[in-house]
């Protein structure tokens, strides 16, 4: 079994109904698929660092993934006619790390950083 972690890009104008229900979907493709979903991440909505199809910003949903290559080949050839997303990307991973949260807002680390002193 091979580990991935795989990012979609959802556009800015998308409602948290339809963020979950792309969540739903993409987590059933991978099931059918025989893969494993280790954790998902809603990371929200962000900037983008440049315009991508007239957008400023987008909802970010991250995967992180068990499974063989054919998984991702089906799950990204569903993304890639899906119309509610911008961009969508796989990276295969030799161990995932499931601590770190990467997107934690920055005002509740500090906090907990002021608090230990």
């Amino acid at each position: 079994m091979n580990l991935y972690e795989h990012t979609i890009i959802a556009r800015q104008d998308t409602s948290p109904s339809e963020i979950k229900q792309l969540t739903e979907k993409y987590s059933n493709i991978i099931e059918k698929n025989d893969g494993e979903i280790v954790k998902t991440e809603n990371w929200g909505l962000l900037n983008l660092a440049y315009l991508i199809k007239k957008n400023k910003k987008g909802s970010y949903i991250h995967f992180k993934i068990k499974g063989k290559g054919n998984v991702i080949n089906e799950l990204e050839k569903n993304e890639a006619i899906d119309k509610k997303l911008l961009r969508y990307l796989t990276v295969r991973v030799k161990k995932f790390n499931l601590e770190a949260n990467f997107f934690s807002k920055k005002d509740e680390s500090e906090k907990k950083e002021n608090t230990k002193r």
